[in-house]
Formats: structure tokens, C-alpha cells, sequence
């Protein structure tokens, strides 16, 4: 079981902890097509978790690397850009819209999928492992998802309509790679 404390395993312990995000955001993924939503935010929350414990994981016992770091990035785009994406569009947008604003729809939610993955690669280019910066700059895609999961909230309890949601989401798309600085938990 020495695999589990190197740093240089792809199936080291902290490594096995994102495999779990993954697991999630893939299970989630597939309970949003079956428009079982409440058990895809259960996964997506299980993963955000697993998110947590991998990075202090990997910190505490030096295990960080760059597989790693490529690792984490590929779940937390999965978990944290996708699939609160997929949710949205498929719980709120094709409910409620049609036709042009659908096709609006559709394109704000390519366009923050593609922000979420900007944001992803330009952390990874500017991270060295097993650092930690005191602020992010621009809104983290796990913050990004957290303020989807309140919009989509807010829509299912009818504070917001769908309009509002589209716009929101143009809001946080653009604040992943804005110059906004965050503390680092």
C-alpha cells in the first residue's frame, strides 16, 4: 500500500480522492438525462467534498505532482463547469424556454463552459505543485458552481425566471477570468 503515500503513483491517496469527484460528477451527469435532479446535486456536493480532501490530501503528505494537478483540474471541470451547466439547461432552460431564447440559452451555457475551462487551463499554467496561493483571481469554478446551485434554487422556488437565470449565468461566466480577487480557504 506504499503506492498510496508516493508522490510519483497516479493512484496515490490524494489522486484516489479526485477518481471520487470524477465518479460523482459522471453519476451526476447521467441522473441530470434522467431529470432526476435532487440526486445529481447530492453527487455534485459529494465530489465538491472529495474536491476539498484531495488538495489537503495531497498537501499533508507531499504527494502533489503534475498528474495530479491535471487530474484535479479535468474534475473540477467535469463537477464544477459541466455538470452545473447540464443542470441548468436541462432543469431550467429546456423547461421553460423555446425557440430563439433557447438558442440563447444554448449559447450562454457554451460560452461558460468555455470560461470554466479558460479559467481551469490558465490555473494549471500558473500553479507549481504543492503551492497555494492567499487569493485566487477571478471566481473559482467550485465558487462558480456553488452560485449555479443558487440559481438554480432560486428558479426551482420561482424568486427568478429563466430570463434572469440566463443573465446570472452570463454574470458568472464572466467573473471566472476576471481580475476579482478571492481569499483561499
Amino acid at each position: 500500500m506504499k503506492f498510496l503515500y508516493n508522490s510519483n503513483s497516479h493512484f496515490n491517496l490524494a489522486n484516489l480522492f479526485t477518481f471520487v469527484n470524477i465518479t460523482a460528477g459522471l453519476m451526476a451527469t447521467y441522473f441530470i438525462t434522467q431529470n432526476n435532479f435532487f440526486l445529481a446535486i447530492i453527487l455534485a456536493w459529494i465530489g465538491g467534498a472529495f474536491d476539498i480532501f484531495d488538495g489537503k490530501i495531497a498537501r499533508k503528505y507531499k504527494l502533489s505532482n503534475e498528474f495530479g494537478i491535471q487530474l484535479d483540474s479535468f474534475a473540477d471541470f467535469l463537477s464544477f463547469v459541466l455538470v452545473p451547466v447540464f443542470l441548468i439547461f436541462q432543469a431550467v432552460y429546456a423547461q421553460n424556454l423555446h425557440g430563439f431564447w433557447l438558442i440563447v440559452a444554448s449559447i450562454v451555457s457554451i460560452v461558460y463552459v468555455i470560461s470554466g475551462l479558460r479559467r481551469l487551463i490558465t490555473f494549471n499554467i500558473n500553479a507549481d505543485a504543492g503551492e497555494v496561493a492567499n487569493y485566487f483571481t477571478g471566481v473559482p469554478t467550485p465558487l462558480g458552481a456553488i452560485l449555479l446551485w443558487l440559481v438554480y434554487l432560486a428558479n426551482t422556488y420561482a424568486i427568478i425566471n429563466s430570463f434572469v437565470v440566463v443573465i446570472i449565468m452570463i454574470i458568472i461566466s464572466w467573473s471566472l477570468n476576471s481580475t476579482i480577487k478571492i481569499k483561499h480557504l
